[in-house]
């Protein structure tokens, strides 16, 4: 685990099972029909239970680049953000991420929530590379957490080690001072 920090907002990178988060809400890599069936969004609707489905359902199309919420079911999350990430091959892919990466955090701060944790958005099957999905992603919560914000504390929970790493990577160069803390998991 490496930890950061952005004004008031503590930031952390973690290899974690992001259903398992006690964050106030979660981050669902969704598709635009908020469908889902797999990768993060399916594990997320096991987990959580129908209530997180049939809220999506009642919400219905998302666009590429926003972020939709609905509850969190029976997850320790009270919140899931279903931020629609882009597919690869669609054009203007590095802005549609970067749009739902802001949104997802503009949507916590509109709804009072202080902690949220955040997979690695488009990773999966959408084939976004993980090289960019870390300088977007973070350098998008960078400019975020200069500003005003209520959030106090921001995860990114990722999959494997090596996704880990490369989020790891892109921090220390992008932040260009050592984490505030780093230990083992």
């Amino acid at each position: 685990m490496t930890e950061y920090s952005i004004n008031k907002t503590r930031i952390i990178l973690k290899q974690a099972d992001i259903t398992e988060e006690d964050t106030e809400a979660i981050v669902n890599a969704a598709n635009k029909h908020l469908k889902h069936g797999g990768g993060v969004a399916g594990a997320i609707v096991r987990k959580g239970g129908k209530s997180i489905q049939e809220e999506s359902d009642k919400i219905g199309y998302v666009p590429v680049g926003s972020a939709a919420i609905t509850v969190g079911g029976n997850l320790n999350a009270r919140f899931v953000i279903h931020a629609v990430g882009p597919q690869m091959g669609e054009g203007d892919e590095d802005e549609k991420l970067r749009n739902a990466t802001l949104n997802s955090l503009r949507l916590a701060d509109d709804e009072g929530i202080l902690s949220l944790s955040f997979p690695a958005i488009s990773t999966g099957i959408f084939g976004y590379p993980i090289e960019r999905c870390a300088e977007i992603m973070l350098s998008a919560l960078s400019r975020y957490c200069d500003g005003e914000t209520n959030l106090r504390e921001v995860r990114f929970c990722l999959f494997d080690e090596k996704s880990l790493h490369t989020f790891e990577k892109c921090a220390s160069l992008m932040f260009n001072h050592e984490p505030a803390q780093k230990t083992e998991n």
